[in-house]
């Protein structure tokens, strides 16, 4: 199980202070999507530059044109790229053709899938590297999380790997471990915190435990 510290509302050195403080508790560094809309794929660039040791994820939400975003993507120094589970099936198969020739990974982002047994069984036959439930900021203010979409679609995947984000903090992440997804993926319950490298050392801990 690997933790995932998601940047979403910082500029590109606000970013690398931030990871700074946490990198010896994260594995992955998520650049969000806002972070990429407001600073390009270059913010992608420079985090990986500052921590050639994490991996790096692009949450780029692809929805269309996967080959070459994917590329591009790829070529800023992603090692994982995001795509949506509502695109269609050839641009997922796109996404994870251009990832393995480039030897990147995919995960497909479920926000707002509806059926989401059924489409995370079809994307699971698609070659993708990780399935990823996922609660947005909208629905996570009206009090909602995904913690029983976790079980939903762990029951159905078979050769993906699954993921979590939306809502996660300390007090919750038991909740979550219990499941046991490959990845836990946690912006706020980090980064929001006074102490953020107490709040990451503490999640870590509880991860290595699970």
């Amino acid at each position: 199980m690997e933790l995932q510290l998601a940047l979403d509302l910082v500029n590109i050195p606000e970013a690398i202070e931030l990871v700074k403080e946490v990198e010896e508790h994260i594995d992955i560094v998520e650049i969000g999507t806002p972070v990429v809309i407001n600073e390009g794929l270059t913010a992608v660039k420079q985090v990986k530059e500052a921590f050639p040791n994490l991996k790096v994820l692009a949450d780029l939400k692809i929805m269309d044109a996967a080959g070459y975003e994917v590329g591009q993507a790829s070529k800023a120094g992603a090692d994982i790229i995001t795509i949506l589970g509502a695109a269609e099936d050839a641009s997922i198969q796109g996404a994870v053709e251009e990832a393995k020739k480039q030897s990147k990974k995919v995960l497909v982002d479920m926000i707002a899938v509806k059926d989401l047994a059924k489409r995370a069984e079809e994307i699971d036959a698609l070659g993708v590297d990780y399935i990823c439930v996922h609660t947005g900021y909208d629905l996570q203010a009206a009090g909602k999380n995904s913690f029983e979409d976790l079980q939903t679609i762990k029951d159905v995947v078979k050769n993906a790997k699954t993921a979590i984000a939306g809502g996660i903090k300390l007090d919750t992440l038991p909740e979550v471990i219990k499941v046991k997804p490959d990845l836990v993926i946690v912006g706020g319950g980090i980064t929001g915190q006074e102490d953020k490298k107490a709040a990451a050392s503490a999640m870590q801990e509880l991860i290595k435990q699970g």
